[in-house]
């Protein structure tokens, strides 16, 4: 394992992924002294991780090359309960299958942005379903439950919120803190892991931990939380118009990925490139100085490096090379997201409107009604007035866009 680089914690405020600390000078000096293993928590609720965790990868690829080793916890166990923080409804129950399918496609963006195994420097994954399912009631009322006061649980934001307007929430929803505690103790027991990763939203939760290691006369345990992104117009960050952006492969092409971070908001450009890239910051702080026309090029040099770290160096020259074909030069092009009509379908008089629906591409034939109202329905540049009408057969390899940002290449399946 390469020595832990000296002063991370100035370099990781300096690229914004710090909002709150437990104790900075304190961990400051653990960092500084020697490895220090740290873990981000991930429940099971998606086959795939979103743009909106992001940041926490990048975090934690950080670490890594600084030498500090990572522990990526997946919830099997929590999962089934859901973290209430700040939500407003209890989370759909999922059955273990749908957790080891979800888990499975979690684990692919791990792969993607850290370098995993078992050895020194690498990180490894841990499901807390290993400690928690075999837990008994009676000894974690006895190990965990006696440390903690409900009166204290009912000051937490996340929790005071949710009653306050007056939401229904589980029992099990309201223990939730107490095994996310549990888990950061255990994992110090098991792995000497003792800094926890978190969005702001989770302060509370790692507070907790810290508090029952030193009630429990364990190690010294610390937090660090991150931001809580949304963009500058107000989005919550990992959403867009057209649904989340995952990070994985087969739930979004590369090239949906690039042109999500080029058509970015002109005030996010700077922010995006600190935490998203690995530009050196004099670069960051000159491309996100750049104004008008200027800006577009800092736009595609976050589309291409967070393009390149999340798909590969092939896919980015792809994804480049598409949007410029097809918004420079106006020629269509074969890297261009593919979808996916039947030859069957067509002769049976398929729609623009059924096609739509039925890829997901919109949300409902009403949808595809309006953007066609709006000049937003084109195939190969021609303006479709009428959705709803059958489609031509001649349709393979015909470009279909929907706006002025999104681009498909129709291709006729048996």
């Amino acid at each position: 394992m390469s020595k832990p680089q000296q002063d991370l914690l100035h370099l990781l405020e300096e690229r914004g992924f710090i909002h709150q600390t437990t104790d900075r000078d304190g961990l400051n000096e653990a960092l500084n002294s020697g490895p220090v293993t740290a873990y981000l928590g991930f429940d099971a609720t998606a086959d795939s991780l979103h743009v909106g965790h992001l940041q926490g990868l990048m975090l934690m690829r950080w670490m890594q090359r600084a030498g500090h080793p990572i522990l990526l916890l997946i919830g099997g166990a929590t999962t089934r309960i859901g973290d209430p923080s700040f939500r407003d409804s209890s989370r759909p129950v999922l059955n273990d299958a749908q957790i080891a399918q979800n888990m499975s496609g979690i684990a692919k963006a791990f792969t993607t942005y850290l370098e995993l195994g078992d050895t020194d420097g690498r990180a490894r994954v841990v499901d807390n379903a290993e400690w928690l399912d075999g837990l008994g009631y009676l000894s974690f009322l006895n190990t965990v439950g006696r440390h903690f006061s409900i009166n204290r649980l009912l000051t937490f934001d996340a929790i005071r919120n949710r009653l306050d307007r007056e939401h229904s929430l589980s029992f099990e929803e309201f223990g939730y803190t107490l095994l996310q505690a549990y888990d950061f103790v255990e994992l110090a027991h098991r792995y000497g892991c003792t800094l926890q990763l978190g969005g702001a939203d989770q302060w509370a939760n790692i507070i907790n931990g810290v508090e029952l290691s030193r009630r429990q006369n364990g190690p010294q345990l610390y937090g660090l939380t991150m931001p809580l992104l949304t963009t500058s117009d107000g989005k919550k960050m990992g959403k867009s118009a057209q649904g989340a952006v995952w990070l994985n492969s087969d739930k979004l092409s590369a090239y949906d990925f690039w042109q999500f971070w080029r058509n970015c908001d002109d005030r996010d450009v700077g922010r995006f490139l600190a935490l998203f890239t690995e530009l050196p910051m004099d670069e960051v702080r000159r491309l996100g100085a750049l104004q008008g026309a200027e800006l577009n090029e800092a736009k595609i040099v976050l589309a291409n490096e967070t393009t390149r770290l999340g798909h590969g160096e092939a896919a980015q020259r792809d994804a480049e090379a598409a949007a410029r074909a097809l918004f420079s030069e106006g020629t269509q092009s074969d890297t261009l997201p593919k979808v996916e009509a039947s030859r069957a379908a067509l002769q049976k008089g398929l729609t623009l409107t059924d096609l739509l629906v039925e890829t997901g591409l919109q949300s409902s034939r009403s949808a595809v009604r309006r953007l066609a109202e709006g000049g937003g329905l084109r195939i190969d540049d021609v303006q479709i007035q009428n959705p709803d009408e059958p489609l031509s057969q001649a349709l393979e390899g015909s470009r279909l866009s929907l706006g002025k940002k999104r681009h498909f290449q129709v291709v006729l399946v048996d």
